[in-house]
């Protein structure tokens, strides 16, 4: 709908320089302190699948260890290979392409914002809480695939939004709708095309309408763009792997994953009901406040419809006028889209938090109605958001300096690696006694023990280690053991153990035959 003029000149605007500068600053931060060591399972095997394509040439077989890695598409992959090309194979390079997809995921709500409501101050105050947003931030400092499939869902959403801000009467929105559902497949695979169909599907569901025909017969054009996009990597991925590629990466990376607990991330039907608000914060009470507003709504019409009447309340009909700028339906397509992904997920029997990140931007989008709202009736609760927006990023930058890297000591084998081959160690094996480091895939990179089927072999007592050592000549091997364990290794007259260097949680040793 067009901008309320009245409503506009009441507004106490914030200077144009404030949103310039606060989003120079959100570039900074969202690259800052890309550098540090990589986290967790899943950033470095992603990241070592990279740099293997990477090292081969090769854009299609993911590949870890040298043996196939079927888990994903390529998307993260291609993203990491370009960013190795022009940083060097690290942690930034590998980090960059999550932080791109994090600051397009945010443009896109700027560009939802403003043509959906005609308002270019809504607009910046979007983009001030999607840019700020915990849930966000976080996922966009990670080599990892939620925010980088959350960037194409947004932008595709954004193309059908765009599409029905113009009253339909352009087609590229709508282009631009096929093509980004395309790279969301590319992304994550099958639910970067259930996803969109199944928002749009269900806001038609929701506004109790058929779409256009216009739009009905766009899906004869569209669905081609759809998969000319996935094609390039999909075609020749089973032109190469054929039968191999279906069965591991379709029917157990998808189907299984979502109908059984064979990943081992098994969670309640409410875990994401409660994980999708706190990755709101800092705007976690704008958000309850829209939730418990479009309850009331729902209550309203219902209690409306079953008395028989018919129209809306003059406080009702004032409040949307003055209070929450939005086209018809906007709000309708924001509760689709976040309903559509938080009940898949709720239902899948695998989860993890970075699942429902694309729940998260409606969940933006009304919390900041909701901020809006407010902040053009107080100019105390304006500053407060700003600087609340600011701090957030504060809090951050202090956390990156100061808490992080004592964290991440912890949690990573970087530093273990580097003493070891700082003592003239860089050529043994590394192998783990009773663990399995998979942050070691990046920072070992082949160095480390397999079996068969390219799994990291682990060994569970030190008459292995001893065995194995002297099939191989009697050749050392650098040991990655829990602390715990380490007395194991040590107290042992088989083998000579001596400890390197531990984080805390793990040590490295070097051990040889006695």
């Amino acid at each position: 709908m067009p901008e309320n003029t009245t409503t506009e000149q009441n507004t106490i605007r914030t200077p144009r320089w404030f949103w310039l500068v606060f989003f120079a600053l959100t570039v900074f931060v969202y690259f800052f302190g890309l550098s540090i060591p990589l986290l967790g399972p899943d950033e470095p095997r992603y990241a070592e699948v990279a740099r293997e394509m990477f090292l081969r040439h090769d854009w299609i077989t993911p590949t870890l260890g040298g043996s196939n890695w079927f888990e994903k598409p390529a998307l993260l992959y291609w993203l990491e290979i370009v960013s190795y090309h022009i940083f060097g194979v690290n942690e930034f390079a590998a980090r960059f392409g999550p932080a791109l997809c994090g600051l397009g995921t945010i443009f896109s709500v700027w560009l939802i914002c403003r043509k959906a409501t005609s308002n270019s101050d809504f607009a910046n105050w979007s983009t001030l809480a999607a840019a700020s947003t915990i849930g966000v931030i976080v996922f966009s400092r990670g080599a990892s695939f939620d925010i980088v499939v959350t960037f194409p869902l947004t932008a595709a959403m954004a193309g059908f939004i765009v599409y029905r801000a113009y009253d339909e009467r352009r087609l590229m929105p709508l282009v631009c709708f096929y093509f980004f559902i395309g790279i969301a497949l590319l992304a994550k695979g099958l639910i970067g095309l259930i996803f969109p169909i199944g928002i749009v599907s269900l806001y038609y569901v929701f506004v109790w309408r058929l779409p256009k025909t216009k739009f009905l017969l766009s899906l004869v054009w569209g669905l081609p763009i759809i998969f000319v996009v996935a094609a390039t990597w999909y075609l020749p991925m089973y032109l190469r792997h054929g039968e191999t590629f279906i069965d591991e990466f379709v029917i157990q990376q998808h189907f299984q994953r979502f109908l059984s607990n064979k990943y081992q991330h098994p969670q309640p039907f409410i875990f994401f009901f409660w994980v999708l608000p706190l990755m709101t914060i800092p705007w976690l009470p704008f958000f309850l406040i829209s939730i418990w507003r479009a309850f009331r709504g729902l209550v309203k019409r219902f209690a409306t419809h079953h008395n028989g009447a018919d129209e809306t309340s003059e406080e009702d009909e004032q409040s949307a006028r003055d209070d929450r700028p939005h086209l018809s339906s906007f709000l309708e397509i924001c509760y689709a889209w976040m309903l559509v992904p938080l009940l898949f997920f709720s239902l899948s029997g695998s989860k993890l938090p970075g699942y429902i990140l694309p729940s998260l931007v409606p969940a933006i989008i009304l919390s900041a109605l909701e901020i809006y709202r407010y902040v053009r009736q107080s100019s105390n609760i304006r500053r407060l958001v700003l600087t609340t927006a600011v701090a957030t990023y504060v809090v951050v930058i202090a956390s990156l300096i100061f808490v992080v890297p004592r964290f991440a000591r912890h949690e990573t084998v970087k530093g273990l690696i580097t003493a070891a081959n700082a003592k003239g160690f860089s050529d043994l094996p590394v192998v783990g006694f009773i663990v399995i480091s998979h942050n070691a895939e990046f920072y070992a990179a082949g160095r480390l023990l397999r079996d068969n089927d390219g799994r990291q072999h682990r060994f569970t007592s030190v008459n292995e280690l001893k065995e194995f050592m002297d099939l191989h000549s009697g050749r050392p091997l650098l040991v990655l053991s829990p602390l715990e364990h380490v007395r194991h290794l040590t107290n042992s007259q088989l083998i000579h153990t001596a400890v390197i260097e531990d984080n805390g949680d793990v040590a490295i040793t070097v051990v040889q035959n006695q």
